[in-house]
């Protein structure tokens, strides 16, 4: 399959089921708290498909696969709607007469089934091809580096570095990130026996100017056999918190300068991963939707308002006071919100074209 194609495919793909799940949490929850939903959408601008199913919920396919929503009936509040919303309100199934509890219900729901999502796409994988796993064995040692010159060898399995004992991949990357330029000693297990080498930890420099350790090496990845249904949906949850606390420390790193937001990419970036991931079978894809999966559940609970978690935030003032936030400071704070997530993406988008060379060509042609 052209390159091109496999990419517009496997975005489409990935993005679509992404939102479709999202939003059918938002639906779900709204048809389960007795709200009627008026618009489910797929996409935005002009609806290329669109019907209505038994219960009255218009039903969109739209062109730009960028997102979708869910409209539910009297979304709007009395402060904001006109006098033909209000005409046209369905007792007992507008949205803003529902409890606190079940407005927050229908709004968490969407981030919710991006959560269920992941585990579910890890809990398949882990059932039928294995759950795949970097162990601490050494694959490759990198020339010139630190590894090299103390002598670790590949199918060496590091054990020890120093005095902090280490089981996994993680925990490695954790300390030599940590100790960068540090004289020190590292334990490998060897032909059976433990043998310990003197090393001087490497030293490179982030894009932010953050000095940290490396060692250089590539470390093995195997998987496992297939597991159970019980111990792979076990294991899946796992994943899902263990990739969701990940995410939030990249996050985090990135807001306090310890890692570099130029890493932070778009919708473009999104798409070329894709498609590489694509070439790579069902397996990889499926893989990758579910990391998708968590970090829209994530980036949707960010108290952002216009998105869940701002609304989410407003929600829950509006349980401790008793009363909704006031009109004027939600539309300020949405103005906000706005800007913010405008900004967001034209950063994103210019970090892709930087990724994708552009500026560097129009620099070339320039000179």
């Amino acid at each position: 399959m052209p390159e091109l194609l496999r990419t517009v495919l496997a975005f489409a793909l990935v993005l679509g089921v992404l939102v479709f799940i999202h939003e059918l949490g938002h639906y779900l929850a709204a048809r389960w708290r007795g709200v009627h939903v008026e618009v489910f959408s797929i996409g935005f601008g002009r609806p290329l498909l669109r019907w209505h199913d038994r219960v009255g919920t218009e039903w969109r396919l739209c062109p730009i696969p960028l997102g979708g929503y869910v409209k539910p009936h009297g979304f709007e509040g009395p402060d904001e709607a006109t006098p033909e919303q209000m005409a046209a309100w369905q007792p007992g199934r507008t949205f803003h007469d529902k409890p606190v509890l079940s407005r927050t219900i229908v709004i968490a729901a969407g981030p919710v089934f991006n959560f269920l999502l992941a585990i579910v796409l890890f809990a398949g994988l882990f059932a039928t091809v294995g759950r795949p796993e970097i162990r601490n064995v050494v694959g490759q040692v990198v020339s010139g580096s630190a590894a090299a010159a103390a002598g670790i060898l590949p199918q060496d399995v590091i054990v020890r570095i120093g005095a902090h004992k280490v089981a996994d991949v993680a925990g490695i990357q954790a300390v030599v990130a940590a100790e960068p330029g540090v004289k020190t000693d590292v334990t490998v297990h060897r032909g059976g026996h433990d043998v310990t080498l003197p090393v001087t930890i490497g030293t490179v420099a982030g894009e932010s100017g953050a000095r940290r350790g490396q060692l250089g090496v590539m470390f093995t990845a195997a998987v496992s056999q297939r597991l159970g249904p019980v111990a792979a949906v076990t294991a899946a949850f796992g994943e899902t918190w263990r990739l969701s606390v990940q995410t939030l420390a990249g996050l985090w790193q990135m807001l306090t300068g310890q890692h570099s937001a130029k890493d932070l990419g778009g919708p473009l970036r999104i798409a070329q991963m894709s498609g590489q991931v694509a070439q790579y079978g069902v397996a990889s894809l499926v893989s990758f939707m579910a990391l998708l999966s968590i970090n829209l559940g994530l980036i949707n609970l960010l108290p952002i308002p216009v998105l869940d978690g701002g609304r989410l935030v407003f929600y829950g003032l509006e349980a401790l006071l008793g009363r909704p936030v006031p009109r004027q400071v939600r539309d300020i704070s949405f103005q906000a919100g706005f800007a913010v997530i405008a900004g967001l993406f034209l950063f994103s988008t210019f970090n892709d074209l930087s990724h994708f060379g552009l500026f560097r060509w129009v620099a070339s042609l320039a000179g």
